[in-house]
């Protein structure tokens, strides 16, 4: 008895490898449609998947014409080919822009744009289009079932460009401990960064690396070009505390102020003394 079990399995897989394979080289696009819903409800998306894409283009123009290309988009995104399922789904959009899929097509469109989205690390061309179609998105069905997950998703990129962005003026930050000329890019890249994303969670973190970057400059410069420089670093020593009055870089940057407040009140005695 144990064994019928696995051996009915087993037939039934068999036959359902052979009734799939002669329906996949025949030209019944009938039989084809209908075994591919079948395929798609039991969830097999890999044999689903092929058998929509040999009657998509039969199926155009056509009433069913519309449940074709959704399956077959949705097929790849479940297959996680998301380069696929994003071209699919938009495809979709474009031909049925009336169809009750269309927001449901746009969000899972938007969807496989994001699942592309590589590590912050690398090139952000994906993730910039991801956020762009999760935009669109969110502004074309603000009461729609997804708009809470394309919320989430658009934040979590938004956060993985803003991580690129403080990494890249970080590194400058960490190369002007070796050679101070990489000091004035790391300035200037924080105050970027801080300008394009003021709600950032690293805002705190730039302000303080922006101010730390320009006092190294600044006692690291010539006498000559001290005074403004180091005007300047006060500056952003005030407006780090101004913006985070218990900031959690206090005892650094209350070091570091000491250093240009003395600078500055040595360099100001000298030129009186001349």
């Amino acid at each position: 008895m144990r064994l019928l079990a696995p051996i009915l399995l087993l037939t039934i897989a068999l036959q359902s490898c052979s009734e799939y394979q002669k329906v996949l080289k025949n030209e019944d696009v009938k039989a084809k449609y209908d075994l591919a819903q079948k395929f798609y409800e039991e969830g097999d998306m890999k044999r689903a998947n092929r058998l929509f894409e040999q009657i998509a283009p039969k199926y155009v123009g056509k009433p069913q014409g519309e449940r074709v290309m959704y399956f077959l988009a949705d097929t790849y995104f479940q297959r996680k080919d998301f380069n696929m399922a994003g071209y699919q789904f938009e495809r979709f959009v474009k031909s049925y822009p009336k169809s009750e899929k269309v927001a449901e097509a746009s969000f899972y469109g938007a969807k496989s744009y994001f699942e592309l989205s590589p590590s912050y690390s690398l090139d952000q061309t994906d993730t910039d289009k991801a956020l762009a179609k999760l935009q669109n998105f969110i502004n074309a069905y603000p009461d729609s079932e997804y708009f809470d997950e394309a919320n989430a998703m658009a934040k979590e990129l938004t956060t993985k460009k803003e991580k690129k962005a403080y990494e890249i003026a970080k590194q400058f930050n960490k190369l002007g401990e070796f050679d101070f000329s990489f000091l004035t890019p790391a300035v200037a890249a924080f105050d970027n960064f801080i300008s394009d994303y003021p709600g950032s969670i690293y805002r705190e973190d730039a302000m303080y690396y922006r101010f730390e970057s320009a006092t190294q400059y600044a006692l690291n410069s010539f006498q000559v070009l001290q005074k403004p420089r180091l005007k300047e670093a006060q500056e952003h020593y005030a407006t780090l505390k101004k913006q985070y009055p218990n900031t959690k870089y206090a005892k650094k940057a209350d070091d570091l102020i000491e250093k240009v407040n003395n600078e500055l009140e040595g360099s100001t005695q000298q030129l009186e003394a001349k």
